[in-house]
């Protein structure tokens, strides 16, 4: 549903939020666990090596021009990690001050489009303020090993209490123009589902906003009404922590965090409403596993809310990271996703036909032979895959 329709959407949600018992089970379901068998036949030829250099609970990382690795650590610190992975060479002074409580921290990190004439490097971060904690945006220029004239560029409103669901990525558009993801920092639940926080425009819980790169809003966001927080692109989401472009298009597809199952990926339009929390197909964390008769609305979407493009059911695989291939070294992989599970362990592959319907969805082998959370997905200047793992490791997707 496109929120320009804005009135018409709030007529609705009486309805969405009386939906909580037992309803027909869509087809994603059945797409879901078709896509899931996959036989690991086409990333059979992939090897994962682990790279030596230790990190401290990595979370985002970014490739400098000369091949060396920008990656945030939780606790609020940013090192470069020479070319090779083999070591940390140097920590960057002049971060922000990050809140780590619970999920929060110094979270992801990528560069300006102009990097080359213009070393400006973008973070986002948990942080605390009146209120609580939120999540934040700031830059700086990487001057040798420290970042310089640091402007904090766009804050999340309101800080709440809670340390759960900052997001958050940051995707750079051919204009220049970037996405910011933000989850709902906790405060709406799949037991009591309300329009009181990630529905209401008026404030930045679970949505996507497009920003300049200087902090300040562009031309051409959709319009969500007067009282709307300015920058708003998407709403409804949970916690995004993997996105990416489509290659040749400033279309951004995003990995969310259901509760009890219902991971999602989804296509991000402009004005659109994701549903949550008032269309899930998680279920409340006092149930075991995702089932249709616990879901919030029953778990179907449309036609109110978008419809994911695929989710992980009955369980959660918490998914985290996300790119679109697009280098040599597999060229039969090319305009494909890799998504990254931290409670799955694992690294997805998922192809797109050209309407953007997944057709393949499976598991690298030798990624889930590792057992490590993997946090963030990345293609490197080289052509391989890189992963952070949450037990502080770099590993290498290769053939």
């Amino acid at each position: 549903m496109n929120l320009l329709q804005h009135g018409a959407a709030w007529a609705l949600l009486a309805a969405a939020l009386a939906a909580c018992g037992p309803a027909a089970t869509p087809s994603i379901d059945a797409h879901a666990a078709a896509h899931s068998a996959g036989t690991g036949a086409a990333t059979g030829s992939a090897r994962a090596s682990v790279l030596g250099a230790t990190l401290s609970r990595p979370w985002g990382l970014a490739f400098l021009p000369d091949g060396r690795m920008l990656v945030t650590q939780k606790e609020g610190t940013l090192v470069i990690v020479r070319a090779d992975g083999s070591a940390v060479e140097a920590q960057v002074s002049g971060v922000p001050a990050v809140d780590s409580g619970g999920q929060g921290g110094l979270l992801d990190v990528t560069l300006d489009p102009d990097f080359a004439s213009d070393p400006w490097v973008y973070l986002s971060y948990a942080e605390s303020g009146d209120g609580g904690a939120g999540t934040a945006l700031a830059r700086g220029r990487l001057v040798g090993n420290a970042l310089a004239d640091v402007t904090v560029l766009w804050r999340q409103q309101p800080k709440v209490r809670g340390g759960n669901h900052f997001g958050s990525r940051i995707v750079f558009r051919a204009d220049k123009t970037l996405y910011l993801t933000l989850g709902d920092r906790g405060q709406d639940s799949p037991s009591s589902p309300s329009a009181a926080h990630t529905q209401d425009p008026a404030r930045s819980l679970g949505k996507v906003v497009r920003l300049n790169r200087d902090g300040s809003i562009p031309a051409g966001n959709p319009a969500f009404g007067t009282t709307a927080v300015p920058g708003l692109w998407s709403t409804g989401h949970r916690n995004i922590q993997g996105a990416a472009l489509r290659p040749g298009s400033d279309e951004l597809w995003v990995t969310e965090h259901g509760p009890r199952g219902g991971d999602e990926l989804n296509r991000v339009l402009p004005g659109r409403n994701y549903g949550w929390p008032l269309a899930s197909y998680g279920c409340p964390y006092s149930r075991s596993q995702s089932e249709p008769g616990c879901r919030p609305g029953g778990g179907t979407h449309a036609p109110m809310f978008e419809e994911p493009k695929t989710t992980w059911q009955p369980t959660s695989i918490a998914p985290s990271g996300l790119v679109f291939y697009s280098g040599d070294r597999w060229p039969e992989w090319r305009g494909q996703l890799f998504a990254g599970a931290l409670a799955g362990a694992s690294l997805w592959r998922i192809a797109l036909d050209a309407n953007g319907a997944v057709t393949v969805r499976e598991e690298v082998p030798a990624v889930k032979a590792l057992g490590k959370r993997i946090r963030d997905v990345e293609q490197g200047p080289d052509g391989w895959l890189y992963l952070l793992s949450d037990d502080g490791k770099i590993v290498r997707l290769e053939r």
